[in-house]
């Protein structure tokens, strides 16, 4: 239960913050940009922090079974099965193509990164959170070389036309995507050699995952906005229905028929429920705004996941037992 409070603790003070930081330098008009900040709170997170604890919980995570090579394809599944559920139902609720395109990336794009991380070491603990790198391998390549261009086809815009081959090599050749790579291939070099992890790395990590994830969370306070949410109340609890009952359900059950409750007393199996079920990422947000899709719709599926966490969270603690 602390490990609960203490997590649900950081999600809402990151945010709160953000969010205080963004009310106060609009009122006062304050010259803090802050575009700026979160830049430089994301990088701080994703440059650092994230690297160094993700390279220390791969020192020491137990990855000799063949097994976990599935993770990163687990992941990759439950991305194309919410964005493709979302296309379902908004052609249900006969969306118009820009509210399309906005819905179907909320359906795919998920707060693994952040929330999940943070969720994984606080429920897991290291070798739980050491399994999260694997799980999202592919999940900036699939946002911008397959995402990114299917948000685009649902938008009148017509400029920044990448061939996917160009939008392969951009997200490759990113510096947020190289450091994760690099960090778990050195983790892995480290796994594989006898080469033993100072004692010391515990207490780094345990200080540098809630730290990298409050970071993050504060960038995402800082883009907050709450007038959208009562418009679009409905689609957004479809959205949460996606994210935390369908995508979970059909993950979990590929995990079992894959075996992969029989590791580690079924420490890969509890890792899919968690990320599985994270909500909407705030890197919904970007395509509606740049390909100027519905960044309304965007918002309020963010928002209205985001928050039916403090409910979401006691019902994975509850099935966690299971597993």
């Amino acid at each position: 239960m602390g490990r609960f409070v203490f997590s649900i603790s950081i999600v809402i003070l990151g945010i709160g913050v953000g969010y205080m930081i963004q009310v106060l330098t609009k009122r006062k008009n304050l010259t803090l940009s802050i575009d700026t900040l979160k830049r430089k709170l994301q990088r701080s997170a994703l440059l650092f922090f994230n690297p160094v604890a993700i390279l220390g919980a791969t020192w020491v995570a137990n990855i000799h079974d063949i097994k976990i090579a599935a993770l990163p394809f687990m992941g990759m599944t439950a991305l194309f099965f919410g964005g493709g559920i979302a296309f379902l139902a908004s052609r249900i609720m006969k969306f118009s193509r820009k509210q399309t395109g906005s819905y179907i990336v909320c359906g795919g794009f998920t707060n693994i990164g952040s929330l999940g991380a943070l969720f994984c070491f606080m429920l897991l603990g290291e070798k739980g959170f050491a399994l999260v790198p694997f799980y999202k391998l592919f999940e900036e390549l699939i946002y911008y070389a397959i995402g990114f261009p299917i948000a685009k086809s649902y938008s009148d815009d017509l400029t920044q036309n990448l061939s996917f081959v160009q939008r392969l090599k951009t997200s490759a050749t990113d510096i947020f995507v190289v450091m994760a790579v690099l960090s778990i291939t050195i983790g892995l070099v480290l796994n594989a050699s006898a080469i033993p992890r100072p004692d010391v790395y515990a207490l780094v990590n345990s200080v540098f995952i809630p730290l990298a994830a409050f970071l993050l969370l504060i960038s995402i306070g800082l883009s907050m906005q709450f007038s959208s949410v009562k418009t679009y109340l409905k689609p957004g609890l479809i959205i949460a229905m996606i994210k935390f009952a369908l995508v979970p359900v059909m993950i979990l059950g590929l995990g079992y028929l894959l075996g992969l409750n029989q590791i580690d007393n079924g420490l890969p199996l509890k890792v899919l429920l968690i990320l599985s079920s994270m909500p909407v990422g705030f890197i919904a947000m970007v395509p509606p705004t740049i390909y100027h899709l519905d960044i309304d719709l965007a918002n309020a599926c963010w928002l209205i996941t985001n928050a039916a966490l403090l409910f979401e969270i006691p019902l994975l603690l509850f099935f966690l037992r299971f597993i």
